[in-house]
């Protein structure tokens, strides 16, 4: 059985039971936002560039925006607000720092910025659709698994070629990379291998946790293995840190399962290891980790060199930043990459803008990690499998840069659990159970007697009359025996 179909094959017991009705069905502009995000297609409309997911999230981000704002889909959150803030201090920045621009770039980070999230927390708003969700993404990797092995090896993307035959049709550029371990680099469908390592990586931790109530030990560890592999042929630092520190955390917390203060243990070691590596460095402790986070020592220094330089940018612009405008750093620094997600942000839209992303962000995070599911062990792996991912994408992302369809998945799937922050446990169960009612009831047990009903005190009484029978019969042969 495939892993993104549920299971509809249920028995129907002797009291007439009717088989569960499959729920486990991700609502249609869900399903069309995952399918545009692995197909590499774009198009160019005058001077302006769309890809599917562009204009997907072009046609749904008003009104989307407008039920979001009237608490159609729950009461509007902190992190909706801070979010919300984030994109209206990128359009000012822009405004100030590249006035010919803010129209078209503040356009297209506000539909993949803002559309991502407001679309994931407008759809993904139950544990049905969220397992659902993990389902269909472990679906994609899997089914891509192939193409990816084929690319490592050959150095050509099937889809990448597929779709550049199709008239009409423009698609990102085959990079060609040096091979790294005697591979290439997997590109798939998106703009550089790192995005297809990134999406792999949010898959590693949702399906091996948050799939558990729903399939085996064993099934769910060689899926987690093949999306780790897929994720890994990336060969690139970031997707494989990423996928490490989702890996470390399930490990820690499998082996420390009975301590109750296991995440204060942890949090404590990291202070800890933050602290002697700051006293016995020349370095941040920041730089040291992006060194040691990556293939080569000659990436580890540029990375340095980048954070260093782009903290210099931030300080000499700290209220509206940089915006689109080249950053200031050594003459021998060619290209103008940084690759550090948390840093770019801050060297483009100032202090403030950063300010306001990051606030939406931990505070999502502290609120859902601070929430007690005890009561519903469905919602409290699904809650622990959102929260896996993103503690070690948070990580990543100051070793990488996102754009592109990527930046709107990874907040596509950040909203897609927003709903843990306002959920009930006891609604949840109830919820499940109106939207499919015969999934809740247990099957009552045969019952080999004449007895009618399947009261245990009537078949108890039942069976002490039958043995007070055998007993009287026993003390009186003649009624054993009447023609004897």
């Amino acid at each position: 059985m495939s892993l993104a179909e549920p299971n509809v094959f249920t028995t129907i017991s002797r009291q007439g039971q009717l088989p569960a009705k499959p729920t486990f069905l991700l609502p249609w502009p869900v399903l069309i936002y995952l399918a545009a995000v692995i197909l590499p297609v774009g198009f160019h409309l005058g001077p302006l560039y769309l890809t599917a997911t562009r204009l997907l999230l072009i046609a749904m981000i008003v009104p989307l925006g407008v039920n979001l704002i009237r608490g159609k889909y729950g009461r509007l959150l902190a992190t909706d607000v801070f979010f919300l803030l984030h994109f209206c201090w990128i359009v000012v920045a822009l405004a100030v720092n590249n006035p010919a621009q803010v129209v078209q770039n503040a356009g297209s980070t506000g539909v993949e910025f803002l559309g991502g999230y407001i679309l994931g927390r407008a759809y993904i708003r139950d544990k049905t659709s969220f397992i659902a969700l993990i389902q269909s993404l472990t679906a994609i990797v899997i089914l891509c698994f192939p193409l990816a092995v084929v690319e490592a090896w050959t150095g050509k993307s099937v889809l990448l070629g597929l779709f550049d035959r199709l008239p009409g049709i423009s698609t990102p550029v085959d990079l060609a990379i040096e091979r790294r371990l005697g591979l290439e680099r997997v590109q798939m469908s998106f703009e550089h291998p790192i995005h297809w390592g990134l999406l792999c990586s949010l898959a590693t931790a949702l399906c091996f946790v948050g799939l558990k109530d729903n399939y085996g030990l064993r099934p769910r560890i060689i899926i987690t293995a093949l999306i780790c592999l897929s994720g890994l042929l990336a060969l690139s630092s970031g997707a494989i840190l990423a996928i490490a520190l989702q890996l470390g955390l399930i490990s820690w917390a499998a082996l420390f399962r009975a301590n109750s203060n296991r995440w204060l243990i942890l949090l404590g070691l990291f202070a800890v290891s933050y602290g002697i590596v700051d006293l016995i460095s020349n370095r941040a402790p920041l730089q040291v980790f992006m060194s040691y986070a990556t293939f080569s020592a000659h990436s580890a220094y540029w990375r340095s060199t980048i954070f260093e330089w782009g903290m210099v940018n931030v300080w000499a612009n700290p209220i509206f930043g940089l915006g689109l405008r080249d950053w200031v750093r050594p003459v021998w620094m060619h290209t103008p990459s940084v690759d550090n997600f948390w840093l770019l942000i801050t060297m483009r839209y100032g202090i403030a803008g950063f300010a306001f992303l990051a606030a939406g962000y931990v505070l999502a995070l502290w609120r859902i990690g601070r929430r007690s599911f005890d009561g519903d062990a469905g919602l409290w792996h699904l809650r622990r499998a959102w929260m896996f991912c993103f503690l070690g994408l948070t990580f990543t992302l100051t070793t990488v840069h996102i754009w592109g369809a990527v930046y709107a998945l990874v907040f596509f799937f950040f909203g897609a659990g927003m709903w843990f922050v306002t959920v009930d446990a006891d609604q949840e169960a109830e919820a499940q159970r109106a939207a499919n009612p015969w999934e809740c009831v247990k099957p009552r047990p045969l019952v080999f007697s004449r007895f009618s009903g399947d009261d245990p005190t009537v078949i108890i009484q039942g069976r002490q009359r039958s043995l007070q029978s055998r007993q009287h019969l026993k003390g009186d042969p003649k009624r054993h025996h009447p023609h004897s």
